[in-house]
């Protein structure tokens, strides 16, 4: 009988809140990629679905999980304040990655994360406290200089992945990668703005995530 690919609601608690999540199986997994929202999105975003799905075919697990509670993201649509807490976002981040850690469905394979917006920020300072734990790091229009010196603490291979028509956070990722020591990439996706909404650019980022963590995680 064929295994199939196991879809799986979750619900993460955080001290005395829960976060919604969706964790995706395929059979045999090369790895699990936990993925870090920023800027106000959730794990409804279009993109991150994509890229998830994109990784799921090619055997790559995905856990994309709500950074926020429900009653914060009616605070944050109001006043935007929450998204650029980078310290809560990253303690978020590491408490779901903890709790995937000890998951029947996670044991023995490896973690990367996937961090976009302002949640790369949050997934570099967690790849920098859970050395151990996180094996690589993409960021997609990240912003990495709000994680600001302690990036140079990364030891995970990290692949930043800019528009190359998002010239201000282009200069950003370039400025914080001349302050990483770890194994850094930079791809610029010609044409491509900050969401990446051009015809083909999303299917690139896609792509280049899918082979950084195929290569790192495996």
């Amino acid at each position: 009988m064929k295994s199939v690919m196991e879809h799986i609601p979750v619900t993460v608690p955080i001290g005395s809140a829960t976060l919604d999540g969706d964790l995706s199986i395929p059979p045999a997994p090369r790895g699990l990629v936990l993925f870090a929202h920023g800027s106000g999105s959730s794990r409804h975003s279009p993109r991150n679905q994509y890229v998830a799905e994109f990784l799921n075919d090619h055997s790559l697990g995905t856990l994309l999980v709500d950074l926020l509670t429900a009653g914060e993201e009616r605070e944050d649509e109001y006043n935007a304040r929450l998204r650029f807490d980078i310290h809560l976002l990253t303690d978020r981040v590491l408490a779901i990655a903890d709790w995937l850690a000890a998951q029947p469905q996670a044991m023995g394979h490896t973690l990367g994360l996937f961090g976009a917006s302002t949640g790369a920020a949050a997934a570099l300072l967690a790849a920098v406290r859970r050395p151990q734990l996180v094996k690589a790091v993409v960021s997609r229009g990240g912003r990495p200089d709000l994680a600001g010196p302690q990036a140079s603490l990364v030891r995970a291979p990290t692949l930043l992945i800019v528009g190359g028509r998002d010239l201000e956070v282009l200069q950003m990722n370039r400025d914080a990668m001349a302050l990483m020591k770890c194994e850094t990439k930079l791809e610029i996706v010609p044409g491509a703005t900050h969401l990446f909404e051009e015809p083909g650019t999303l299917a690139k980022v896609a792509k280049l995530a899918t082979d950084w963590f195929a290569t790192h995680l495996s």
